[in-house]
């Protein structure tokens, strides 16, 4: 429809069918763009490229002397918010449903037009994300269920899982999808491993269609199962977060829950997860969970001889410590595949357990102020996050 209109501008005899067009263009504006400005896909690059066409198509009505429909005018005004919300401090989006690596020229032209230039919204509830900005930190979560079944070629199974950044540094990522040969990664990067939330015997909270039939006739493969209800709790000054999703009841009788507390100066990251079951039933038996937090490859981790902790060098040399309350921690393999260069190596931080031998898990991220000459270094923070 934005072609068509273009077209209709453009090409010599087509100005008595604008008024059609133009409004079967206002139909998908207000039937694709969410309240909040987000794209009902959910995902965030969408918004880029649709900015990148009606940002010239507005110009172009006001080229012919006409003046733009009212429609476009408040879908771009909605839309420049979320594209602020989606950005770490580097410039890059987060990696939520689709998301690769963010087209940085793009993307800079797009916000060149944006006249408010404020503060980033921290709620999202059309599009289904959450963001906590606190000192120099950001946190953002993916709190949201899946689109429509013709709408999630691209979406993931990403329920609760969240991105955090410090400064420049992006810390806690998901894996994203590459620029090329994204049909040999997609459906690796879509499932619930590649991000940083729980999952259940390693299996998607989303189930996926993956008949051949069923990718002719829609272009991909769908979701056409998953979280249906996702709940959000968000205090008043907005730096505790209570989120939790179904996703699992089905198969597992499990609801996930997570809580998440950004300190005011956003140098501590609390969090918990936790299980309960779905209805008053039993969760299955012998069900393993595994929480995982995937870095981005700037990020250089270690594992702390007790086991229970990591310590995040940063390319500032800045220093992050990972800790739980008594929970192993493994460091595994991992892969971010939304660089530049296509994919690279790295790690993910992965605590394992059984339901059955926990109901919680509570976890924390702090930045360790560097000490000084001749002074010992802090004991590891451990989480304080009641539920």
């Amino acid at each position: 429809m934005i072609a068509l209109t273009y077209a209709t501008l453009c090409m010599q005899g087509q100005s008595g069918h604008l008024r059609v067009i133009a409004r079967r263009l206002i139909d998908e504006l207000r039937g694709q763009i969410l309240p909040d400005g987000g794209h009902v896909s959910r995902n965030p690059g969408t918004l880029i490229e649709l900015l990148a066409d009606l940002l010239p198509l507005r110009q172009l009505f006001s080229a012919r002397q006409l003046q733009p429909p009212q429609a476009l005018n408040n879908a771009i005004d909605r839309i420049m918010p979320m594209m602020r919300f989606f950005r770490h401090a580097d410039g890059n989006f987060a990696l939520f449903n689709g998301m690769g690596q963010t087209p940085v020229d793009l993307l800079a032209t797009v916000l060149a037009y944006d006249d408010a230039r404020g503060t980033p919204v921290s709620n999202a509830p059309h599009s289904g994300y959450q963001r906590i900005d606190a000192g120099q930190t950001a946190l953002l979560m993916d709190t949201g269920k899946p689109p429509p079944v013709a709408l999630s070629l691209e979406a993931h199974a990403g329920c609760l899982s969240f991105e955090l950044s410090w400064k420049q540094h992006r810390l806690v990522i998901n894996c994203g999808l590459p620029a090329v040969n994204r049909e040999n990664w997609r459906q690796v990067a879509r499932a619930t491993p590649a991000h940083s939330t729980v999952t259940l015997d390693d299996q998607s909270s989303c189930r996926f269609l993956e008949s051949g039939a069923a990718r002719r006739l829609l272009g991909g493969t769908p979701i056409v199962a998953g979280p249906h209800d996702v709940r959000v709790d968000r205090d008043p000054d907005g730096a505790l977060l209570h989120a939790s999703h179904d996703g699992y009841a089905g198969d597992y009788g499990a609801i996930l829950h997570r809580v998440i507390r950004l300190s005011a100066d956003g140098r501590t990251l609390d969090g918990e997860d936790g299980f309960t079951s779905a209805d008053d039933t039993a969760i299955a038996a012998g069900t393993e969970f595994a929480i995982r937090f995937h870095l981005h490859p700037s990020v250089k981790a270690s594992r702390l001889a007790d086991g229970r902790g990591v310590i995040l060098l940063l390319p500032d040399r800045e220093v992050w410590t990972f800790a739980t309350m008594g929970d192993a921690v493994e460091i595994e393999e991992s892969v971010f595949l939304a660089g530049s260069d296509g994919p690279r190596r790295t790690v993910q931080i992965v605590i394992y357990g059984r339901i059955d031998q926990q109901e919680a898990v509570r976890w924390s991220f702090r930045h360790t102020t560097p000490a000084a000459s001749g002074s010992r270094t802090n004991r590891v923070h451990e989480p304080e996050l009641p539920l």
